[in-house]
């Protein structure tokens, strides 16, 4: 089994623009290129899982995710980094249309598709990590069994308070990555 590191997209990866699709309008926030390159670079898996309501709602489609995802993959490749996985819940149940309306497993703060991610990758959830920028990428982490860190970048800056008991809060991706290198590094040299 290998570990991984589970990040959320919008706010933890790239700067939070509402529903974004446009190849154009994506932009890494500072460190995060480095940050994924570090988490690869010491044998983690990197895996995307994004709630996509935008889709459900029809603002876009699979293919245009798909696109801005095949964009990121190319920018992360660049630079020796990339994910190796994309997880997307397309579903909302009160906003979403025809078969997108959906109560599902898979938007967080569920843990489907982390859970989903475990499965298919072989991942040791409880040797892995989440990412995220909200209250809800903790919950959906921690109850696929994550340890979870929680960015200040995106919404992270307002919804850091009032998290669990041992949820660090650090600046950016970046941080967090150096976090997890410096703290399963400590745990393996016991």
């Amino acid at each position: 089994m290998r570990r991984a590191v589970f990040l959320d997209r919008d706010g933890t990866i790239n700067e939070e623009k509402d529903y974004l699709w446009r190849v154009e309008e994506f932009t890494f926030i500072d460190g995060a290129v480095e940050a994924i390159r570090l988490l690869k670079d010491a044998g983690y898996l990197v895996v995307v899982v994004t709630n996509q309501s935008g889709i459900g709602r029809g603002y876009y489609g699979e293919a245009d995710l798909e696109r801005l995802h095949s964009h990121m993959q190319s920018e992360l490749e660049r630079v020796g980094a990339a994910v190796d996985d994309y997880y997307f819940c397309p579903h909302h149940p009160h906003h979403g249309v025809g078969s997108y309306a959906v109560e599902c497993s898979c938007r967080k703060p569920l843990p489907g598709m982390v859970l989903q991610a475990v499965r298919e990758l072989d991942i040791d959830v409880a040797s892995s990590w989440m990412v995220g920028d909200k209250k809800a990428d903790m919950e959906a982490g921690r109850a696929a069994g994550c340890r979870t860190i929680m960015v200040r970048t995106g919404y992270g800056a307002a919804e850091a308070d009032g998290l669990p008991p041992g949820v660090p809060v650090v600046a950016d991706l970046l941080a967090a990555a150096t976090m997890i290198l410096s703290q399963d590094k400590s745990a393996g040299a016991q």
